[in-house]
């Protein structure tokens, strides 16, 4: 039995099957497009209301396309992760090479710089949202930063303490970033960055070498 024609004598779709483009995965560009899409949802909705099917039509694709690529939901939320940390994860290597007395310096200006970025910050603000609410969301987000960025700071101090010096500096910087991109307190959310930089720099300093 041959479908019904449509128009121009072309086959119509079955009931619920989806577009051409909406089903394609060949694109280049489909991962990235579900993944901006993950972060549009998370960033709007936070982790436990946004879904599967609202992320899918965010990025014109078919729901089985994004368990396709990220498995779970929480698939999906890692990968959103990752990719909204990636810049600053990247920087890391080229910051360490520095001397160990202007590290402090260093980190907090990367730190900085990711977060002042409108096109780093957006995403880092839809995971941190949800991270900050869900514990689900948390625990993926303090797995991954826990592992690539703490886990790579901590590897390049000697100290046997390392691991809680670098915690201890990302915690200073972490609350910043609550405040002033997250709840928006002022005056720290309108101060000049520069200025934050500069009072916070030797306390991150401390905290990593013990030196000022």
């Amino acid at each position: 039995m041959t479908a019904a024609p449509g128009h121009g004598g072309r086959p119509r779709r079955g009931p619920g099957r989806p577009p051409r483009a909406a089903a394609a995965d060949g694109t280049p560009d489909t991962r990235q497009r579900i993944l901006a899409s993950a972060r549009a949802a998370f960033g709007e909705h936070g982790y436990d209301k946004a879904s599967i099917r609202a992320i899918a039509r965010g990025a014109d694709v078919n729901p089985a396309l994004v368990h396709h690529y990220f498995g779970t939901k929480e698939g999906v939320f890692a990968a959103a992760v990752a990719a909204a940390a990636e810049p600053a994860v990247r920087r890391l290597p080229e910051e360490a090479r520095f001397p160990v007395a202007e590290f402090g310096l260093r980190f907090t200006r990367l730190f900085f710089r990711v977060w002042e970025d409108p096109v780093t910050r957006s995403p880092l603000l839809a995971v941190v949202r949800s991270a900050v609410v869900n514990e689900t969301a948390a625990r993926i987000f303090r797995a991954y930063v826990g592992t690539e960025l703490l886990g790579r700071i901590a590897g390049g101090l000697d100290a046997p303490d390392a691991r809680l010096r670098a915690e201890l500096a990302a915690g200073q910087l972490v609350g910043v970033v609550l405040l002033r991109y997250v709840l928006q307190v002022e005056p720290l959310a309108g101060a000049d960055v520069e200025d934050l930089i500069r009072r916070l720099a030797p306390v991150v300093q401390q905290h990593l070498t013990g030196t000022p």
